[in-house]
Parts: structure tokens; sequence; C-alpha cells
């Protein structure tokens, strides 16, 4: 059985290999990404193992089909970027890893929020120039702050039992309410409720067409003023150009972001050497009170353990005639 993996990094090739002792499958890691210049590289493949910013257009599945790929095993808990009627319509099946570890991405949603509100990286870098003025790295305590969590499956389950702990009061919004954490003494509201009453809040709702650009120049405008928006969800939550006037007359405080609208393409290389094309991110990258990770919330050794074993659990489980971990529309 072979398998090619696109968009593969040197810790993807160390997870599958140690998860493939137990399966044996013929791996093939390519770096580059999937996309209609790409998609023939797959040739031969029965399984085509994608990650969260390669392309799977129709043209894209169609090439995959007709190169004799039978299974599209994501390596990623969303598949906003996949065309499933397209895979339906050419008998592809499409599986996913629903949940590798909710904890990573929660404690980088805690890092991201810590490191705001404390100003480490200016810190940092003060101190490493021999700067020790406190001037400006003023904080918030935690305690006794209202956390808006939006999006409360097990990653924003964990993230808002971790506020809690903080001594945060949690308020939360969700389609789906989670009794566990009503039990726990959070509350669900409406979603204009929470942005209007949150010193802090948090993204972590799926990507949907009713999801898309939640976050918006209106949205932003009702928030709390000075508040805290941190997304470690998907970059299409928030339409990024917004910010930039909210981060200019002071209404939004802090920002934190781990995903971005348009990091397809820019995320996971290497750019260092290069002028900066993106003029939006640019932008955002120049305000003292923003910070922005390259999609590493998930990057854990933990982490990447699950997805991989899980990714091969469910080819394993397509080769034996069932299909695992299923993603329909």
């Amino acid at each position: 059985m072979r398998i090619t993996l696109f968009s593969s990094k040197p810790y993807d090739r160390d997870s599958f290999q140690a998860a493939n002792r137990s399966h044996g499958f013929e791996l093939h890691f390519l770096e580059t990404r999937l996309d209609p210049d790409t998609a023939a590289l797959a040739t031969g493949a029965e399984v085509v193992c994608p990650f969260v910013n390669d392309v799977l257009s129709a043209p894209v599945l169609e090439q995959l089909a007709t190169g004799g790929t039978q299974l599209i095993a994501l390596r990623s808990a969303g598949y906003n970027h996949v065309d499933l009627p397209c895979a339906r319509r050419l008998g592809l099946p499409v599986v996913r890893v629903p949940a590798y570890s909710p904890h990573a991405v929660a404690e980088h949603t805690v890092a991201l929020i810590l490191a705001l509100n404390r100003r480490l990286p200016r810190a940092y870098n003060r101190t490493r120039e021999g700067n020790f003025s406190l001037q400006g790295l003023t904080g918030f305590d935690l305690v006794g702050k209202r956390v808006g969590v939006v999006g409360s499956g097990q990653i924003g389950a964990v993230f808002a039992r971790i506020m809690q702990g903080f001594g945060c009061e949690v308020q939360l919004h969700d389609p789906y309410p989670n009794p566990e954490l009503e039990r726990l003494g959070m509350r669900y509201v409406a979603i204009d409720e929470l942005l209007a009453g949150s010193d802090i809040v948090s993204l972590h709702c799926p990507l949907t067409e009713e999801t898309r650009h939640l976050i918006n120049q209106q949205s932003l405008a009702t928030m709390k003023p000075r508040a805290m928006l941190i997304n470690t969800g998907r970059g299409a939550l928030i339409d990024t150009p917004a910010l930039i006037g909210a981060l200019k007359s002071g209404q939004l405080g802090y920002l934190g972001l781990d995903v971005y609208e348009e990091e397809a393409g820019l995320f996971f290389e290497d750019h260092s050497g290069l002028p900066l094309q993106d003029d939006v991110l640019a932008r955002l990258l120049s305000f003292p009170n923003v910070i922005v990770t390259a999609h590493q919330a998930f990057l854990t050794e933990e982490a990447l353990a699950a997805i991989a074993g899980t990714t091969l659990g469910n080819v394993a489980a397509w080769q034996a005639g069932q299909l695992a971990n299923q993603v329909s529309d």
C-alpha cells in the first residue's frame, strides 16, 4: 500500500515512520504542497495524505483519481479545503483525524494570552539588549476576567477548563452546548453578548459558511474596548483586514493569531531571506500588541504521534474494507 504525504516536514517523517512500524505501508514524503501543478506526483499512490493548506479542489481530485488514488487520508481535523461533492462523485472517500491532542492547541492558546498580557516578546528583546526598564510592560491579572469561548468542542472545552482554573469567569457560544461545562458553572450566551462582555475572546469553532468572517468590522465594533482576541481555529474565521482598523483605533487591545486567512504558501516555510509579500500580515506584525505564530498550536510530540497513529489507522481500516473517521458533506 503506497501512501504519498504532501507538505511533509521532518517532524512528519519522524512521527509517521514510528507509527508505521506496526503497519508496514510504503510511505512517500513530499515537501511540496498539493495543488493542480503537483497532483501528478501522487500517480501510483493508492492513498494521498494532505495537510491543512494543501488544495483539494475538483481539478486536483480528478487528477488524483486518474492517477490511481482511492483514498484521501487527511492528517488534520479540518476539511474545509476539500471539495467534498467532487470527492463523492469520484468515489473517493475522505477520512480525517477528528481529535489528536486538544491539550496541545488549548495550551498554545493560553501561551498566546500570557505572552500578550505580560508583554513577553518585548521584555525578552529588551533584556537581551541590556535594557531592564519595566516601562510599558504592565499587564493585568487574569483572575476575575471574563473569557468568551466560541466553540466548545474538545479543544474549546479543554481551554475553558484551563481558564476557569486561572479564576476566570467563562462564558461560551456553541449551537450544541456541553452539559459538563454547564455543570462546572460556565454559561452559554448569544454571540453578541459574548463579544460585548468578554475581556478575552478565543475562537475554537470549525470553519463553515456560517462562521466564515464571524469576526468582522461590525463584530469588532461590538467587542469590549481594549479586549483581547485569540484565534487558534481557522484563519477565515476572521476578516483579517478589519483587524487593522480596530488595532489602530485601540478598540482591539491585543491580538494573538496562530492561523491566518491567507497562510497557504506562507506558513510552514522559511521566507526570512525575502521581503514579506503579504501587506496585511506585514501591517499586523508591525503592532506591538500583536503576536502571530505560524500554525504551530498542534505541534507537540503527543499530538504528532496521535495524528500519525490515527491517520495510518484510518488507512488500515479502509484497506480492511471499513471506513473510520469518514468526512461527509
